[in-house]
């Protein structure tokens, strides 16, 4: 493959519902698309990195930078013969993981266009369908928390995931559990915690939660490990797992026994391959983290759910949940049963909706070999 274009965009998109986390409250989404163009098909990539520098050091400013500086010159006019190739290319460039990711996750697409090929049967899939979970953010109230669980449940979701801080933790557990006592249940911290509430979150265990994710600091493996020999509820490591290696130290460590792999987060297709066979050596599960994604970076996360060690349900749910409108089509549905069918036909198997995006489009740039 030869790369003889990449198209830059900047959309912006208004979420259906605020989405809010220990990090603050999101209402709509600045998005940098990338589209390669090359041996008469083109192929699509999203980069995650947020409005602001809080999940991660990246930002859509800096992603837009790097990449039209810096990764795109390396990708342009290339003879390229698989995603993997990547890595190699943009390895001089240290970090920018997200960016990095959007134009990686589009290689694959093209290869798998190229191929005749489902993206996730390239990637090593084996799933013809995903389980579906939700993240559902801090709420103004308890009650509108569980009208919203209460939705989601009867919509077949099979796992729920609630988003916590100091303050909201503990109380809205107990209401939860109270009412569903045997859904399967998650919380999700972000960083929000100190190793001093050991204590504190320890006293979950009673809630018999599938998981507790990231809650100390987001570069941190030896106080996770700490507070997990506390615990009788496994930790899910996110924010810190950026390649294999922190995936096999962490687990060495036993700092987690669960990773969110979300492939944006690790820099592409290709290491979130790797971390996801560490796991499956170490006899550990995985699931697809969510990033607020429009269908493009939901599709690819479908394909990678596919691969076998994906045993846990993940983020990736239905297009509704977040946009009124996405850009792809179809949209993305989830059956009521909680699964997502995954695409057999080439590529990712959802076509974007150009005259959508070029609506959203706030800024524009064509880098060419």
């Amino acid at each position: 493959m030869k790369i003889e274009a990449i198209h830059m965009r900047e959309v912006n998109m208004p979420l259906a519902y605020p989405f809010e986390t220990s990090f603050g409250v999101t209402t709509g989404r600045r998005i940098l698309l990338v589209e390669l163009v090359g041996d008469g098909i083109s192929a699509w990539g999203e980069c995650v990195a947020g409005e602001h520098p809080y999940f991660s050091d990246e930002m859509v400013d800096t992603a837009w930078h790097i990449t039209e500086t810096e990764l795109a010159p390396r990708l342009l006019g290339k003879e390229i013969e698989s995603g993997r190739d990547c890595a190699g290319l943009f390895e001089q460039v240290r970090g920018h993981r997200m960016a990095k990711a959007a134009l990686e996750n589009a290689v694959w697409d093209m290869d798998a266009q190229r191929q005749g090929l489902p993206l996730s049967t390239l990637l090593g899939g084996t799933r013809t369908s995903i389980p579906c979970g939700v993240s559902i953010g801090i709420q103004p109230s308890p009650a509108v928390l569980m009208e919203k669980i209460a939705k989601e449940v009867a919509a077949g979701y099979q796992r729920v995931k609630l988003k916590c801080k100091p303050g909201w933790d503990v109380a809205i557990f107990e209401e939860v559990r109270s009412r569903w006592p045997d859904i399967m249940l998650s919380c999700d911290a972000n960083s929000a915690y100190k190793l001093d509430d050991a204590d504190h979150i320890a006293s979950w265990d009673r809630f018999n939660l599938l998981m507790i994710e990231q809650p100390l600091w987001y570069d941190d493996f030896y106080f996770h490990a700490r507070l997990q020999k506390r615990l009788g509820t496994r930790i899910c490591l996110d924010e810190c797992i950026r390649n294999r290696r922190d995936a096999r130290a962490a687990l060495e460590l036993d700092s987690g026994r669960i990773i969110n792999i979300k492939v944006g987060r690790v820099g592409g297709f290709t290491e979130a391959i790797a971390i996801h066979n560490v796991c499956q050596e170490f006899g550990i599960p995985v699931w697809c983290g969510g990033m607020l994604e429009t269908g493009i970076g939901r599709s690819h996360n479908i394909a990678l759910s596919s691969l076998p060690n994906f045993s846990l349900p993940g983020d990736v749910s239905a297009s509704k949940r977040y946009w009124t409108e996405d850009i792809i089509e179809p949209e993305v549905v989830v059956s009521a049963s909680g699964e997502i069918a995954v695409p057999t036909t080439p590529g990712r198997g959802y076509e974007v909706v150009r005259e959508r995006v070029e609506e959203i489009t706030v800024r524009r740039q064509t880098v060419r070999a």
